[in-house]
């Protein structure tokens, strides 16, 4: 494993490098969902405490995850250009030091969700660090291309949290509120993977473009995006919302639809797929996610 540089004296963390290590950005979108699958429990509003304890605690739970990410994976991080600088690959934080940091904020997060929201939030949240560290991280992500498919379970433990938190119980829209996110993730994560494949490639993470090629990546992106848009819609069959929010997921479910099918035709033709070919979808994916959480807490808030 390729150690980390020595970071000069005169170097010190200060509390953005810390910040850095929670992965705000990529916490950004998770916490979302945690918080609109609230709303959706509730039916309305949730209540001002419950929802700053549970945002809070989200993001602790999420941002521990990602400072164990780092350091397990820092061997890696270190020979890609976009993640040599962080904190923990270059040497400015060390690895005791963020490994204090990341457990003191699950710790912190499990002990608040618990007091304050319910246990089974609190077991929720530990399940999906759990899952995205250790299922996903230390296993998974190095050894198959299924990596992302099972691997992304991980990412759909947040609006667990977040609807347990106000009900203290889960139902059959909570699970399909899993089951969209964990059909979305390869739709997602295989558009980036296609973005910077060249990268994987080099450190030797087996990522879908980098065992099967450009043409299998594309079919499963297609596939898993049929996949979703229907499991969007199926709450609608079973009443949990309404008219609102049928329109709304029909409409963003067909322009993910188009974007997948743009790459797919393009990925079968046999044209290299660069960065400018993958981004549409890539970016349009995030955005997709976020309004259908969205329309779904105002639909069930109506």
């Amino acid at each position: 494993m390729t150690e980390a540089p020595t970071p000069t004296l005169t170097l010190r963390p200060t509390w953005r490098d810390y910040l850095a290590l929670t992965k705000p950005k990529v916490i950004s979108l998770l916490l979302w969902t945690t918080i609109t699958a609230m709303f959706m429990a509730a039916r309305g509003w949730p209540g001002l405490w419950l929802l700053v304890v549970v945002s809070l605690a989200g993001y602790m739970s999420a941002g521990s995850a990602g400072v164990f990410n780092m350091i397990i994976d820092r061997d890696i991080d270190l020979k890609m250009k976009r993640t040599a600088k962080r904190p923990t690959s270059s040497g400015l934080i060390s690895i005791r030091e963020a490994a204090i940091f990341g457990t003191a904020l699950q710790v912190l997060s499990f002990v608040m969700l618990w007091i304050w929201g319910t246990p089974l939030a609190a077991w929720m949240s530990l399940s999906g660090f759990l899952f995205y560290v250790v299922i996903y991280t230390m296993w998974l992500k190095r050894s198959t291309w299924h990596n992302i498919v099972i691997g992304g379970a991980a990412g759909c433990f947040p609006p667990l949290v977040g609807y347990a938190a106000v009900t203290g119980h889960l139902d059959l829209f909570a699970g399909y509120l899993f089951a969209i996110i964990f059909f979305w993730t390869p739709v997602h994560f295989w558009a980036l993977a296609l973005m910077i494949k060249e990268e994987y490639r080099e450190v030797g993470i087996p990522m879908l473009p980098v065992v099967h090629g450009d043409r299998m990546t594309v079919a499963q992106i297609g596939l898993y995006a049929i996949y979703t848009v229907v499991l969007s819609l199926m709450p609608v069959y079973f009443g949990a919302v309404g008219g609102l929010y049928f329109v709304v997921a029909l409409g963003l479910g067909a322009w993910l639809l188009v974007l997948s099918w743009r790459l797919y035709k393009h990925g079968m033709s046999g044209q290299k797929i660069e960065r400018k070919v993958a981004v549409p979808l890539y970016l349009y994916s995030m955005l997709y996610l976020a309004l259908l959480f969205l329309v779904a807490a105002i639909d069930r808030s109506l």
